[in-house]
């Protein structure tokens, strides 16, 4: 990659990230000055695009549950907006194309179903690198998210077999025997430790399953998910995670370049992929409305319509296919480069927004929900609980396991990741499933004898949101939590957090403290007989 690539790169997304916006806008919008400068892009930001793409995909296997795709609001919603979508949007399009309105003159009736199958699709990228900055990505919502994305891969693989003519290899029934050699790859871990060989490893799955899928003509991407679904289960799975997701990071900055260098846009184009970007809120409907016909809860159905109301990269693919084959005009190429452009920067927007948002209206969201709860959406009541734990990672289950030892059940745990909180009830923790940042989890149970509530959260975002739905609800006890560095402890405390605990600072305190203990045992004198 060119110096000027990353120059121009640094210094629109230091822009966006100094403005509060998030450093992928600023990146989507150094493409286009790139673009517009004359700058020619190279065969390695391709390379670098593909192989974040591949990572992320990897990545984002490692924290797949399989049995969450088979439920039935993943693959009836995502077939069913799709279903709903292509009807409505395709013959607003056919009514577009009536009335002689610019770029929808020629299109014929095979075209405008194609455009909308185009704008059907959500974008990995965006949703996931959404839903993890914002902590939520195995939450309620956030599986969902996911849940219907992988769909939407599915039907692309569909697609992209049945508009090549070509089927899948034959051999591609092998992939079954995958499921056989996962111990073979389970004992790999094992014997890589915590050195550098752990992403080199992860680097080899995640392009070892990208590549078997390629040459057996399936898609690619769908290989390094596939794979990492695999791994999913073993213990290094979330270690192989963290090793990754600095490279996994900078090599999308090449996606979200590459997006610019489709072409420039005209006047006219701009304004075409602004007035389809209205078509984003009919998309947001139609999520919602489906969820909510499965029953799911207000808010789960709300978060997760908003995650996905963007438009994805996988379009621009299925333009690139009608344009070679004389379908479609190749000018909507760069339309619907400008348009999920626009979506993935509205969508980071106002999800931004979205909790705060649901605090002042949940009662509006909540009045088209199902009277009838889902089992996976009713609320477990904390019972006796004085000192509740949000947050059961490796810091979380210390503080808890710390506290049990001196109050007993009168410690709770608490986290969004349903898997997790099996495994650890099975050791023997008060633990429940809930995401902190709901306010309809606050309102439904009783915090009047809960004392202390400690924080142990990815983000100071998140510490903060779940701060204020506690001061919504009135709780009147104490709330603690964990900051990673120091610029974030004052942050949090202007959030009303009462005590803030620095994680470096403290761990070398206890360390020292154990220390001494230790020292002070030894050369205590030793009793006489």
């Amino acid at each position: 990659m060119d110096f000027i690539w990353i120059l121009i790169a640094f210094i629109c997304g230091l822009s966006l990230k100094l403005t509060g916006l998030p450093p992928l806008i600023g990146y989507l919008i150094a493409g286009f000055i790139l673009n517009a400068v004359g700058i020619e892009p190279s065969p390695s930001l391709n390379t670098l695009a593909d192989l974040g793409i591949t990572l992320m995909l990897f990545t984002i296997g490692l924290k797949i549950n399989l049995r969450d795709l088979l439920s039935r609001e993943t693959w009836a919603g995502s077939l069913s907006h799709m279903g709903l979508w292509l009807i409505v949007v395709s013959s607003i399009i056919i009514f577009m194309t009536a009335l002689t309105v610019p770029y929808f003159t020629e299109l014929s009736h095979s075209a405008a179903l194609l455009l909308a199958f185009a704008f059907s699709f959500s974008s990995t990228v965006c949703v996931v690198k959404l839903l993890e900055e914002n902590g939520e990505l195995k939450t309620r919502h956030g599986k969902l998210a996911v849940g219907v994305l992988i769909m939407q891969d599915i039907v692309a693989v569909i697609f992209l077999a049945v508009s090549a003519g070509k089927a899948p290899s034959i051999f591609a029934l092998g992939l079954v025997g995958l499921f056989f050699i996962r111990p073979l790859i389970d004992r790999l871990l094992n014997n890589i430790g915590h050195s550098e060989l752990l992403p080199l490893t992860g680097f080899c799955l995640a392009i070892g399953g990208y590549q078997l899928f390629e040459f057996l003509q399936l898609k690619g991407d769908l290989g390094a998910l596939l794979v990492g679904m695999l791994l999913s289960h073993h213990a290094a799975a979330s270690e192989l995670n963290k090793s990754l997701m600095n490279f996994r990071d900078l090599f999308l900055i090449g996606f979200f370049l590459s997006i610019g260098f489709i072409a420039l846009p005209t006047p006219g184009m701009m304004a075409m992929a602004g007035l389809i970007c209205l078509l984003l809120s009919l998309k947001f409907l139609l999520f919602f409305a489906v969820f909510i016909r499965l029953k799911l809860r207000g808010r789960t159905a709300y978060l997760t319509a908003l995650a996905l109301s963007n438009f994805s990269e996988f379009g621009l693919i299925v333009m690139a296919l009608g344009a070679d084959a004389q379908w479609i005009n190749p000018e909507w190429l760069v339309i619907l480069a400008l348009a999920t452009s626009l979506s993935f920067v509205l969508t980071t927007v106002l999800y931004r927004g979205a909790h705060s948002f649901y605090r002042k209206h949940n009662l509006l969201i909540k009045s088209f929900q199902s009277a009838k709860r889902l089992p996976s959406d009713r609320f477990i009541q904390p019972h006796n609980a004085e000192v509740l734990v949000i947050g059961l990672g490796r810091v979380g289950k210390g503080a808890y396991r710390a506290l049990h030892n001196v109050l007993g059940n009168k410690v709770w745990g608490m986290d969004a990741d349903r898997m997790r909180v099996h495994a650890l009830k099975k050791e023997g923790f008060h633990a429940i499933s809930a995401d902190g940042e709901d306010a309809d989890f606050w309102e439904s149970i009783d915090l009047s004898k809960v004392e202390l509530i400690l924080l142990s959260l990815p983000t100071i975002e998140d510490s903060g949101n779940v701060t204020q739905q506690l001061k919504a609800v009135n709780y009147q006890g104490q709330i603690a939590a964990i900051a990673r560095y120091e610029d974030e402890q004052q942050k949090l405390l202007n959030h009303g957090i009462d005590k803030v605990f620095n994680f470096f600072t403290e761990a070398g305190a206890g360390f020292a403290e154990e220390s001494l203990a230790m020292l002070s045992k030894q050369n205590s004198p030793k009793p006489t007989r």
